[in-house]
């Protein structure tokens, strides 16, 4: 069938990317579902710093490939072998497809499967495959097993979950990526518990879920860091006890808010600086949580003598070291009770031809979440 999709040309543009167009909307040709894979009328798509970071060739990524891993849709296909979904579901996507066979996957840590991490890195499905094509027959990477960027898209069966049919796909398509990140740093990586100090250093849409999980996990403070001013309305509104300018006396003030440093950090901004903000803030005996992705070449210093002479943890955190297809419909219905304020986190909407006007907003700083709302015909 033919759709149209926006495909990343090249990762070498200039900003503003509305006159720079590294992202070209094309009609490309896109396979039906292979075995184990299904077809799927994305609804909502949310731009986030992972694919603006490929877009900047912060994270390279091979081109030409079809943007877009933070999304929901509806299901319209499926091929052989699929069983728990069917057309007419609902469906949120996951940025990491599970292979179910290694050793992380059967160790119950689908995040960091290995199949699906060199598939993603290759821009491939599980299968190996490439759903989209041009005219001339020359295939289009997929982005993280997803490629959303598109009225419809086919992705691994593994790389979707049903949720209710009564959620909002522009709702929906945020616990793909921002709440099972964040949420899932608080919840599974750090387990934080009750009663505990969280800092969350960024305040993109990552960050911003971070707050809320660990509201929802019971800190009694939760203090928010960003450069922009901008984002600490929005941040309050929330979760976040109190706000910070993140300057060179951010780590001051949170100890002294603190009386010594936060039980557990959360960088969310992708910097080493930003990392080195939460590590210093982190009080003894305390975890800090690097969840951003940063370039591949940045590097981060620490004082190794405080890891052992404070007890300190310092750990990583992929995906929120969830496991999909347990977590995302937790979190959906902690939404529903009113716990989680998912819906405070979605931002602009754009069509899917202002796919570059959408990513200079997010480069911009803007708050929130920005969403692409393709229109599939």
């Amino acid at each position: 069938m033919k759709t149209r999709a926006a495909v990343l040309q090249r990762t070498d543009a200039t900003h503003p990317y509305a006159e720079s167009r590294p992202l070209v909307v094309e009609e490309l040709t896109l396979a039906v579902p292979g075995p184990g894979e299904v077809l799927v009328r994305v609804g909502a798509a949310g731009v986030c710093h992972s694919d603006l970071s490929v877009v900047d060739g912060v994270r390279p990524r091979p081109v030409p490939m079809v943007l877009g891993h933070e999304a929901a849709g509806v299901v319209e296909e499926v091929g052989a072998g699929v069983a728990h979904v069917a057309a007419g579901d609902h469906v949120v996507f996951a940025f990491v497809p599970s292979c179910g066979d290694c050793v992380p996957c059967l160790s119950g840590r689908p995040a960091l499967c290995e199949r699906g991490a060199v598939t993603n890195t290759a821009g491939t499905l599980l299968a190996g495959t490439r759903p989209f094509t041009r005219a001339d027959g020359s295939p289009v990477n997929q982005h993280l097993g997803v490629s959303a960027f598109a009225e419809r898209t086919v992705a691994a069966a593994a790389s979707v979950v049903k949720v209710p049919s009564d959620l909002p796909l522009d709702q929906a398509a945020l616990f793909g990526c921002a709440l099972l990140t964040g949420v899932g740093a608080v919840l599974n990586t750090a387990k934080v518990a009750p009663g505990s100090t969280a800092l969350i250093v960024g305040l993109g849409g990552v960050g911003l879920a971070s707050v809320m999980g660990a509201r929802l996990a019971g800190c009694t403070q939760v203090i928010a860091v960003d450069t922009d001013k901008g984002k600490f309305d929005l941040a309050e509104q929330v979760g976040a006890t109190a706000v910070i300018t993140g300057d060179a006396y951010a780590v001051e003030r949170v100890r002294e808010i603190t009386g010594g440093g936060v039980d557990y950090a959360f960088e969310a901004a992708g910097h080493p600086s930003a990392l080195a903000t939460a590590y210093a803030a982190t009080g003894r005996g305390g975890t800090t949580v690097g969840i951003g992705l940063p370039h591949p070449t940045a590097r981060f210093e620490l004082p190794a003598l405080s890891l052992v002479a404070e007890e300190r943890r310092l750990v990583g955190s992929y995906m929120g070291s969830a496991v999909p297809r347990r977590d995302i419909p937790r979190y959906v219905e902690l939404f529903r009770e009113g716990r989680l304020p998912v819906d405070k986190l979605a931002g602009g909407t754009w069509r899917l031809d202002q796919v570059n006007e959408a990513m200079d907003a997010l480069a911009g700083g803007a708050v929130a979440r920005q969403l692409l709302l393709p229109e599939p015909r």
